[in-house]
This record gives C-alpha cells, structure tokens and sequence, in this order.
C-alpha cells in the first residue's frame, strides 16, 4: 500500500497481525518498524528473514523516499534528514507509538539520523552492520583483507568515484563478500527494484556518505540500543563499530561482535543474529533518562 508522508507516497507493508488473542485476553504486540539497505534499494531484500520476528512483534517494512516503490523524485530530498523525518511522520500517519526501530546497513545510518533528531520518539533502536562515521581508507583495506588486491582495488573504485558502470562491478564482484558463510545463497539481486541514481547521488566521500558524523549526536540518545556487527564485515568493519558503540551511553547499550559473520550477518548466522533480537524486543524497557 502507498501512504502518504511529508509530501510523497511511500510503499509500505505489513507481515502480520498487531493485535492478537492471548488465551481469554488480547494482546498487543510492539512494531517493529524495518529500514532497509541501499542507498536506492528497496525492503523486499531481506523482507522473508527479518518477518521472522511476527512472533514478538507486528513487523512495518517499506521503501524509503525516492527507492523501491516509494514516489519522490527531487534529489534534493534524498539525504538522511529528510529520510529520518520520513521514518517519524510515516509512525504518525500509521499511529504507531514507541516504535522499536531497526536500520540495517545504509538503514543504520537514517535510523541514527531518526533517533539523534527525535530522541524522544523511538521504544528501542536496533542498528545492525553500520556505523556512526564512514572511514573509506578503513573499507577499502577490509575488503583486500577478505578478497585481495583486486577486489580491495575494486572497492576503491566505485566508492572513490561512485559511477554506473563502477557500481555493477562492486555488486558482481565485491558484494560476495558480503556473506562470511559461502555455502549459504547469497541474496537474490533480481528480486530487487535498484535505483542507481540514488545510490549515486548519496555514496562516496565528496557526498553525505562520507561527510555526516552521528558519533557527538548519539549521546543524544534515551532509548536501549543494540548494536550488532560481524567481526568480518569489509563494508562496514569492526573499528568503525566499535567507534559507534563507545559514542553511545554505556547504560543504553547491549554491543553483540558476531565471530562467523560479514555484512549480511542475518544470511550467516540466523540463529543468533534473530535470537538477539528477540531477546531485546521483549526485553523490560529500561526507566525513562
């Protein structure tokens, strides 16, 4: 379904009941408001894996302004303010109250974005493989580390001078790296709506990939966190998370380093990385700070 928010209609779905019965009771579940990867990719991704959770609690995917099937077309619009304003309104139009939020990836860095300007606003904050501040220099020696000189070299490639043409080479040669477990399926990119032009306009360090810096702006934050990363991740490695975690207030923040993972940690180790969460999204609210 489209619902209309700040302007523009996002693509919004929902994967099961909020309210359910419970013995001679009803209950209701929290939401679990998901935000995707990309820049310019839409949720249905990692939609199947993460709709796992329905049983702790109604699971929200939709597709950012100007990705997937979401409507906005001004790149003007396409920054991490104005998608951060969007994940608030899009809770207000649909009513939903403490959200817990959970940024995957580039969805890492609007939900940062999201609960640095509203701090007030979100139940719980999840952020999984992503970080407060891009070192490119740092991603570009993970990803010789996990792939060698030529996909290190690859790497620098695209995000140094983000094209077209440099952008199909980084998905087809150096997304792999993405899964630690290789016997595992990697995802399935043909599934996915893409929009280049938007990874474009945001990635690299002369645009707001490799200028915006939430490290001051997280003790900002009033809400439980969890923050989880694999020890093997080449995009968003292990410093900068740790960078992260020591920005956010210590009582606020549960920090999982999953040893067998990469970026895609959900695809690697399921098991733990969905245990966590649903340790965390029933987990008492700590006392309001």
């Amino acid at each position: 379904m489209l619902v209309a928010v700040n302007g523009v209609r996002l693509f919004v779905d929902v994967a099961n009941f909020g309210l359910v019965t419970d013995g001679d009771t009803v209950r209701e579940k929290p939401t679990l408001l998901m935000l995707h990867g990309g820049p310019g990719w839409d949720h249905v991704g990692f939609k199947e894996a993460f709709a796992s959770l329905s049983d702790v609690a109604q699971i929200v995917f939709f597709d950012f302004r100007g990705n997937g099937r979401s409507e906005g077309d001004d790149p003007a619009t396409w920054n991490l303010a104005q998608w951060a304003d969007d994940v608030k309104g899009l809770c207000e139009t649909l009513g939903i109250f403490r959200p817990i939020v959970c940024g995957l990836s580039f969805g890492g860095f609007v939900a940062q974005a999201y609960a640095t300007r509203y701090p007030d606003h979100p139940g719980k904050l999840i952020l999984l493989s992503t970080a407060a501040k891009i070192d490119f220099p740092t991603i570009f020696a993970a990803f010789e580390r996990v792939g060698g000189p030529e996909i290190g070299a690859l790497a620098e490639k695209y995000w140094m001078n983000p094209t077209a043409e440099g952008r199909a080479d980084f998905l087809k040669f150096c997304r792999p790296f993405f899964r630690y477990r290789r016997d595992r399926p990697p995802e399935n990119l043909a599934r996915i709506i893409r929009r280049t032009e938007v990874a474009l306009h945001f990635n690299g360090p002369h645009n707001e990939h490799g200028q915006f810096d939430f490290r001051d702006d997280l003790a900002k934050l009033r809400c439980p966190v969890l923050l989880m990363s694999g020890e093997h991740d080449p995009i968003v490695p292990m410093p900068l998370v740790e960078a992260t975690a020591a920005a956010i207030p210590a009582h606020l923040l549960r920090f999982e380093r999953l040893d067998q993972c990469s970026h895609d940690m959900h695809g690697d180790d399921p098991g733990k990385v969905f245990g966590v969460m649903r340790e965390f999204i029933t987990a008492p609210n700590l006392p309001s700070v």
